[in-house]
């Protein structure tokens, strides 16, 4: 996307419509930064360092105008687990890494590609997500004290189970004040940022009437400091590198996921149009550099787009006055964060929680018992209990199997003859009823020929010719596509027909389907003289082939020049048999 095309008819009150949205975004985004990192297992700083960098970069080298950038809830779980097996330091090598694919994606033009992840796969993960985020904040809604977190669920609700005796009342007084906020300020007073006033409000009642009573950022992790860190470049290994690859490979691919869901969201918001392949670039060059300032991995926000939109942005500005205004919140006001208690930003993940959790959407794709559902259970249940890098893996190929099993099945190979009584059109009925030609079959074959559904193709054909007539007429109008596998059994099959002494007759073959007999030699070895535009015209030339001497003693009369034959054996008259 060009700059001048971003900025096309852009003018001077546009500025302000931009900074207003920014600075809307920014505080949005402030809260969500912090309760992003403290869910991923690091300092509530490295979510504002994430904010401001991502957000930045991505505005200003992003394929959409719109789009706000920065840590989201999908990443949680992929980079806890991260924290929790190697730490933080490699915590940022993955994201380098992430970084480095989301370019490398970008630049082969692979953004299209990503769009068609099956949504039984996304939801199935999305909702897993969820779970383990919501759950993920049980211990700091109630307080509970001494909660180690394991890489495990079930290790993790049993912990919960084991701490429970630990609750601290004003811990969850504070979480409930903060939750009904949440639920209550959208409800009345819709422009009022609810994510704010959550944090605030609670964090000035506790520190006004019981001080010193709930765990704070300040007590957790020292407070936050002024200002961003400086450059630090990670120490990368091959080890390192081999180590982390799946990880990196999963927020890629998350990533991508997820920015360029939002970008769709953004135009169908605006009418505007997203270019799907600068965007990758433009989310990897944002996690290329921010591990270099201690940030985690960011991505596209959808919540914080449609918020920039609504907020009445007009072009990539607002991005970047949205990343300066947390700037300034940090370098301003840093120091007050520290009082902020880790049991008022409980409700706002579980509030984010279940809103990605897509329940309507799940139950939906449930209902329909088919493959999609067993696809979406699996990758539900691999999310919550395994991990999203082995739950996206099992998720894509179970995913790929149904797919395949599906498009299997809709090839169908029947045999047809002229309907005398409507027309001579053919159809399945002569043959139901009974008729029948031994020396010319005719089938219609409907569906693409690929891997999946070729051995099927062949063992029909063979069962259905074991008669083994003179000729054999394949109707392959409605074959969409045939890829290798599909013409290896067409020429097996050609080629143990022939070797019977029988001739093959195709009809009505689309484009696709005849480039590859041609490029094969399929094509040669049928014949060119065997190609037909109309079914018709293959049915006239398959008759000048057949015996008609066995045709005097045939009582099936499976063509209408049947009886002419069996009346005599020098009548020859033409058919004209419609497509």
């Amino acid at each position: 996307m060009l700059a001048d095309e971003r900025f096309h008819r852009y003018q001077l009150p546009d500025v302000k419509r931009d900074l207003l949205a920014g600075i809307t975004v920014g505080i949005v985004a402030l809260p969500l930064a912090m309760a992003f990192s403290i869910a991923s297992g690091v300092k509530p700083e490295y979510g504002i360092y994430t904010t401001i960098i991502a957000g930045l970069i991505v505005a200003l080298l992003g394929g959409s105008r719109f789009q706000i950038a920065g840590p989201t809830g999908a990443f949680i779980p992929i980079l806890l687990a991260v924290v929790l097996q190697h730490g933080y330091e490699d915590l940022l090598i993955a994201g380098f890494l992430a970084g480095v694919l989301l370019v490398v994606m970008g630049l082969f033009k692979l953004g299209n590609l990503i769009k068609y992840m099956p949504r039984s796969v996304t939801i199935g993960f999305t909702s897993g997500i969820a779970v383990i985020i919501f759950t993920g904040q049980i211990a700091n809604f109630f307080g509970l004290k001494g909660v180690e977190k394991k890489e495990a669920f079930h290790e993790n609700i049993l912990e919960l189970f084991q701490r429970f005796h630990t609750v601290n009342s004003y811990s969850m007084l504070t979480a409930v004040i903060g939750l009904l906020l949440l639920i209550i300020i959208p409800k009345i007073v819709p422009r009022l940022p609810a994510l704010l006033l959550a944090l605030v409000i609670p964090t000035l009642i506790s520190v006004l009437f019981y001080p010193d009573q709930v765990e704070s950022i300040g007590s957790a992790f020292g407070g936050i400091p002024q200002g961003l860190p400086s450059l630090h470049f990670p120490e990368i290994t091959s080890e390192k590198i081999i180590k982390l690859l799946p990880s990196a490979f999963v927020i890629a691919v998350l990533g991508g996921i997820e920015s360029l869901l939002s970008a769709v969201v953004a135009d169908g918001m605006t009418g505007k149009r997203h270019y799907s392949n600068r965007e990758l670039i433009g989310q990897g060059v944002a996690n290329l550099v921010t591990p270099l300032l201690g940030g985690i991995p960011a991505t596209g926000a959808i919540a914080r787009t449609a918020t920039n939109i609504r907020s009445g942005a007009v072009s990539p500005l607002s991005g970047v006055f949205h990343s300066l205004f947390v700037l300034i919140i940090l370098l301003v006001f840093a120091p007050f964060a520290s009082y902020i208690p880790l049991a008022s930003m409980a409700p706002i993940l579980m509030v984010v929680a279940w809103n990605m959790s897509e329940q309507k959407s799940f139950m939906h794709i449930l209902k329909l018992r088919s493959g999609d559902s067993l696809v979406l259970v699996t990758t539900f249940l691999l999310t919550v209990f395994v991990n999203l890098t082995v739950a996206v893996q099992v998720g894509l190929l179970l995913a790929m199997i149904s797919f395949i099993k599906r498009m299997g099945n809709q090839l169908e190979v029947e045999k047809v003859l002229p309907d005398q009584h409507h027309g001579e059109q053919v159809s399945p009925h002569p043959v139901n009823a009974g008729r029948h030609c031994p020396q010319l079959s005719i089938y219609t074959i409907e569906g693409p020929l690929f891997f999946g559904a070729a051995d099927r193709f062949e063992r029909t054909l063979t069962r259905s010719i074991h008669h083994r007539p003179k000729v054999l007429l394949l109707r392959m109008r409605l074959v969409s596509l045939i890829d290798a596998t599909g013409e290896a059994h067409l020429s097996t099959l050609v080629s143990d027909f022939q070797q019977q002494g029988g001739v093959v007759l195709i009809s009505g073959i689309r484009k696709q389907p005849l480039e590859m007999l041609k490029k094969s030699g399929l094509y040669g070895k049928v014949g060119p003289e065997h190609f037909f535009p109309h079914t018709g015209m293959a049915l006239r030339h398959g008759l000048t082939l057949i015996n008609r001497e066995k045709c005097s003693s045939c009582r099936h009369s499976a063509f209408r020049e049947c009886k002419g034959w069996h009346k005599s054996r020098e009548t020859n008259r033409e058919i004209a048999v419609p497509d």
